[in-house]
């Protein structure tokens, strides 16, 4: 097929987008280090225990994946799209045998093959959208279709998220929603189709959140979270403290005193509370500019893709890595309900590192074909 041959001539990749990871990916190592260290000599007399499997299991993977979804021709991976779906769903499906297993969250999230233990979830992230990009740019005039377009994306859409609910992934299945609508907007579907979607995802939600009493405990203390200072609202309020106490300079690396007896998750989903801490707001609102920054890049890679798949995929992918971001950074600092999302290259993750460094692997490939 014509689209699958490499074109002769390349740019250069993007070297401003290459060095903004490279911050980002050694600056999450680093306070990754010191979020864990006190935890990894609690657990296992070894302070560097997390971010050893962190530089195994996900770093090094995740540069094998950088540098393969580089060098490949990325309109390859239109081709592949529907296997390659076709295999995580198969994988979300064997969370639900005994293959699947709990790791210190009480739900099926992770697939245990042998010695390997991942997401599958965080991986459908990377799959899901290279399959849903592609679809949408094989006729883009059928995204502004009901029958053709919008009917199809909601179905497809749908048997993903339903899965992952299931699990139960809560926040991994509305981060998917929220990004493949943004990017099915991308596309060109038309604003009524994003508010009927809107509309589905507000009802199906608040009908989740009142027949589920734990996350409805979460709205709650959301909206209270002084209420119940010892119990539900614990994790809110020592983020919270963790995050002021920090000041304008923070208290200096590796000093929190919130990371192994009061604050949960410190390595996970309460990871920023720790730079904040430590580093202060200097620090911290550092960290999140850089971050803007490499959401920006990514976006102008996609506006300067060569063609619509190009286009949507990377599209698809920074709005997956800023939505990641901003959902952790705001539901730990009590802007929304703790969610329990991970902070991109940042929390302790493997299956996730990889899968982001992958993205961002594929992310350059289109940029040397830029226009």
């Amino acid at each position: 097929m014509k689209y699958l041959r490499m074109p002769k001539h390349t740019s250069a990749p993007d070297y401003v987008f290459i060095a903004l990871l490279f911050v980002i990916v050694v600056f999450g190592i680093v306070m990754l280090t010191s979020a864990s260290s006190d935890l990894g000599q609690a657990r296992f007399g070894y302070s560097y225990y997390y971010v050893t499997h962190q530089l195994i299991n996900g770093l090094l993977v995740g540069i094998v994946g950088f540098i393969a979804g580089s060098l490949i021709y990325y309109r390859r991976f239109e081709k592949w799209s529907l296997p390659i779906l076709g295999l995580s769903v198969i994988l979300l499906i064997l969370v639900f045998t005994p293959l699947g297993s709990s790791v210190n969250t009480g739900s099926d999230r992770w697939l245990t093959l042998g010695p390997i233990t991942f997401q599958p979830g965080e991986i459908l992230k990377l799959t899901f959208f290279i399959y849903i990009t592609a679809w949408m740019s094989k006729k883009y005039s059928r995204n502004k279709s009901f029958f053709e377009g919008f009917l199809p994306f909601f179905l497809i859409t749908g048997v993903v998220i339903a899965l992952l609910f299931f699990q139960p992934a809560t926040t991994i299945a509305l981060l998917i929603f929220t990004a493949a609508v943004l990017t099915y907007f991308t596309a060109g579907a038309p604003l009524k189709y994003l508010v009927v979607l809107g509309i589905i995802a507000a009802v199906a939600v608040s009908l989740l959140i009142y027949l589920t009493p734990y996350r409805l405990q979460r709205i709650k203390t959301f909206l209270n979270p002084g209420a119940d200072q010892l119990n539900s609202g614990y994790h809110i309020n020592q983020a919270l403290m963790a995050i002021g106490s920090g000041g304008l300079t923070g208290v200096g690396f590796g000093k929190s005193t919130s990371k192994l007896s009061y604050l949960p998750e410190p390595i996970g989903d309460s990871v920023f509370a720790i730079i904040a801490e430590e580093l202060g707001f200097i620090g911290a609102i550092s960290f999140i500019l850089v971050f803007l920054l490499f959401i920006w890049r990514g976006m102008q890679i996609a506006r300067n893709a060569p063609d619509n798949f190009g286009r949507l995929l990377v599209t698809g992918f920074m709005c997956v890595l800023g939505l990641q971001a901003f959902v952790h950074i705001a539901a730990i600092s009590g802007i929304l309900p703790l969610t329990g999302m991970p902070l991109p290259f940042v929390s302790y993750g493997g299956t996730a590192l990889a899968v982001f460094l992958t993205m961002s692997g594929i992310i350059v490939s289109v940029s040397r074909y830029r226009r």
